[in-house]
């Protein structure tokens, strides 16, 4: 990929010359120089795609497919593990190494690389909780600025991302604080020294990984059939929270995720809420746990976690 950029004049003009669409295609991980390259030669010229890891349905394609969430969620989804039969201990180590050391010093200056060490667990550390800058910054000793910037630079490398709040009123989307997740919960659980089952089923960060693992595949589905995901979350002023809405057309997808093994009706609490205060929106209402049966109620599907993507995407209630 470091070789690419030069190519780009010769792309420019051979893909005007000829006109076929689709004739080039790049790929790599170098993503912060290719996409500056491509804005600045290419514009109009050609489409991106985004190829996160490896989902349950590719893996389950492959023969590959996790006994249990537990499992898939310590390994996550990078193509070398499962190409080469690499250890998660193995990598992940390596991994953040080159990407602190490569990808992050290309774009931004940093003096110290423990410190955004210690930023890149403690955003481990927050997965499925709303970003308060103030309070993150304070525990670094960092400002919220610089704290902003070194988030954006994990959007940008495909590290983390930002789920923003639902709201009818479409500035309150963008003014609104959002929850941080990780593109991949085997970086995360690596990051917080998280090993084996009995670590992660002990760990305080259980259930929002879980939820993150979810979260991940079905957005990985959206981008896998060229769809940009329309995904949020949702807190009212009791607190009353549902972990996912999908917004498709006309149509509100709540999703409430749970980690346990066995369905309780009090998982859907939430559900039941959300659907009074959206009314007259019609709400699709699903319960992601962690067991292995599906159930359909009244007003809410109940769905295993290795069936929640067919599941949302095909199920009306």
């Amino acid at each position: 990929m470091q070789n690419v950029p030069s190519l780009f004049p010769y792309l420019k003009h051979y893909t005007d010359e000829r006109g076929r669409n689709g004739e080039y295609i790049l790929t790599g991980s170098q993503h912060f120089l290719l996409l500056e390259k491509i804005t600045q030669s290419l514009a109009g010229r050609v489409g991106l795609l985004q190829l996160l890891p490896l989902s349950l349905q590719e893996l389950k394609q492959a023969d590959l497919q996790p006994q249990s969430p537990e499992s898939f969620i310590l390994r996550g989804g990078y193509p070398r593990l499962y190409d080469q039969g690499m250890v998660p201990a193995d990598f992940f180590p390596s991994y953040i190494g080159t990407y602190v050391e490569r990808d992050v010093r290309q774009i931004i200056k940093v003096n110290d690389l423990r410190l955004f060490r210690q930023f890149l667990t403690a955003c481990a550390g927050r997965v499925g909780q709303i970003v308060n800058f103030n309070s993150m910054g304070s525990v670094l000793g960092i400002d919220s600025k610089t704290l902003k910037s070194w988030l954006g630079i994990l959007e940008a490398g495909f590290i983390a991302y930002l789920l923003p709040p639902y709201h009818r009123n479409f500035d309150k989307r963008i003014v609104k604080s959002p929850k941080l997740y990780f593109y991949d919960t085997g970086l995360a659980c690596s990051l917080l020294n998280i090993t084996n089952e009995d670590q992660l089923n002990a760990h305080f960060a259980k259930g929002a990984l879980f939820e993150n693992f979810v979260i991940n595949e079905l957005m990985k589905n959206e981008l896998n059939s060229g769809r940009p995901p329309a995904f949020y979350f949702w807190q009212d002023s009791n607190q009353k929270e549902i972990d996912l809405i999908i917004e498709s057309g006309p149509i509100l997808k709540a999703v409430e995720i749970k980690a346990g093994k066995t369905f309780h009706p009090d998982f859907a609490k939430n559900l039941l809420a959300f659907q009074s205060t959206a009314a007259p929106t019609t709400v699709q209402s699903y319960v992601v746990f962690g067991g292995s049966e599906s159930q359909k109620r009244e007003k809410y599907i109940v769905l295993p976690w290795g069936d929640a993507v067919a599941g949302v995407t095909s199920h009306e209630v």
